[in-house]
């Protein structure tokens, strides 16, 4: 009951988002309108002092996430490749791991973390650092474990694979322009286009492409919550889109600033964390009323394009795109 009140304001946005952009048919598929896909703005030169520790001075972080059972973060790094670095424990050694020119970094099995990459899946064990690489077809840029065991991966030509436990056999579902990101919530798995700039639930019973909602007008991550949410950050309209999956529906869209980028979410305080890359900030809100309720700002390093948080502790740990190493912000007693 209490999740039905928190989406209870954002319900016309539904009915304005169908209206507007409704489900994508067939002959839409065939030729979809594409853009150019949406980029972090160039960040100034910090102005402020950041919030927090900065570690690891000099490396450039593309992209990071957390494995929540060892609190382990997994950055992808320019200069050192894939760093796993433990967050429980601020000045231990980072320890580097040789993968194969990974475009990003995803949250794999308990205990693992995925790199995908062109032609391949690297599947990192983050106790180990041991590398199991998965063959794929095209490059990829996504992949989720689903709850069945199967590996899925998204690709630039807009295919998702659906690969067997142990690499075996494979489905392929086509459609979209590009399937840049991928969310599995409550079973279900949606993909985002940036060409298209829209989130779309994928059919896998059917083996097709489900119900497909307007992302914003340029869309670039996404992240997950315990209650079933799938959050967007739409880069070019300032906002930050609140979705739902099963069917999919759009609850909540908000004005978060200029440039919003990376986005995570905190299960145990129930808040999301947005960066603006324009600013060198990092925000968080509080989804619970059905309109996003500012909680906390920082400064952060420059170029904040990756962001994560580990539940468990609160600290929230910010990585620079340009050189500025590693922040750590907060954290719970």
């Amino acid at each position: 009951m209490r999740l039905r009140k928190r989406y209870r304001l954002g319900v016309p946005l539904v009915v304005a988002s169908v209206l507007l952009t409704g489900c994508s048919s067939d002959s839409e598929r065939d030729d979809p309108q594409t853009i150019e896909p949406a980029t972090a703005a160039v960040s100034p030169t910090v102005s402020a002092v950041p919030a927090g520790l900065v570690e690891l001075a000099g490396t450039s972080i593309s992209a990071m996430t957390l494995d929540s059972d060892t609190g382990i973060v997994a950055a992808l790094t320019s200069d050192a490749g894939l760093l796993l670095i433990d967050s429980r424990s601020p000045g231990a050694t980072p320890r580097p791991v040789d993968v194969d020119s990974g475009v990003t970094v995803a949250a794999g099995r308990p205990g693992e973390v995925l790199v995908p990459g062109a032609g391949h899946v690297d599947r990192v064990d983050v106790r180990s650092g041991a590398v199991t690489t998965v063959p794929v077809d095209g490059d990829a840029l996504s992949a989720q474990v689903l709850p069945d065991g199967r590996l899925a991966v998204g690709t630039a030509s807009g295919a998702v694979q659906l690969i067997g436990p142990d690499a075996g056999s494979t489905e392929t579902i086509d459609g979209l322009s590009s399937a840049d990101a991928l969310a599995t919530v409550d079973g279900a798995l949606a993909a985002l286009d940036k060409r298209q700039t829209s989130l779309t639930e994928l059919d896998l019973d059917g083996g097709k492409l489900g119900l497909a909602l307007r992302a914003g007008e340029g869309a670039t991550n996404l992240a997950t919550d315990h209650y079933g949410r799938i959050l967007v950050t739409d880069t070019t309209g300032g906002e930050l889109l609140v979705f739902t999956a099963d069917s999919l529906v759009l609850r909540q869209r908000y004005p978060v600033g200029t440039s919003p980028y990376a986005v995570t979410y905190d299960n145990r305080a129930d808040i999301a964390w947005v960066t603006l890359t324009a600013t060198n900030e990092v925000v968080g809100y509080n989804l619970a009323s059905g309109s996003p309720v500012e909680v906390a700002r920082w400064a952060t390093v420059r170029q904040p394009n990756s962001v994560v948080v580990d539940s468990t502790t609160g600290e929230l740990l910010v990585g620079s795109a340009t050189g500025d190493g590693l922040q750590r912000i907060g954290g719970r007693t």
